[in-house]
């Protein structure tokens, strides 16, 4: 399952690094709908991610009625990625 999606970056003070693009409702209720699939533990889902040029992966965590993309620091600066700064994101699930 491939998504696409714009979020606003925030910051969460949950495991470092402590930046994340939150999915919008569309998205994170296509994710509910496979989660079982998907989750190793804690509602903990792996994905492939990329924001800009910069692809990477990282598990979502569920937050807030939502999931939360963990965006990492390599990525932060490879993009130039800071709080509150709207970013492009492509999320690929493996369903198997």
């Amino acid at each position: 399952m491939d998504l696409i999606f714009s979020a606003t970056a925030v910051e969460w003070r949950g495991p470092a690094p402590y930046v994340f693009a939150p999915l919008p409702p569309e998205e994170a209720d296509a994710i509910d709908q496979v989660k079982a699939r998907l989750t190793y533990g804690w509602g903990v889902i792996p994905v492939q991610a990329q924001i800009g040029e910069t692809a990477f992966t990282t598990s979502l965590f569920p937050r807030e009625g939502t999931y939360f993309l963990p965006v990492k620091v390599a990525v932060q600066r490879a993009e130039g990625v800071e709080i509150g700064d709207e970013v492009e994101v492509r999320v690929h699930l493996d369903l198997g």
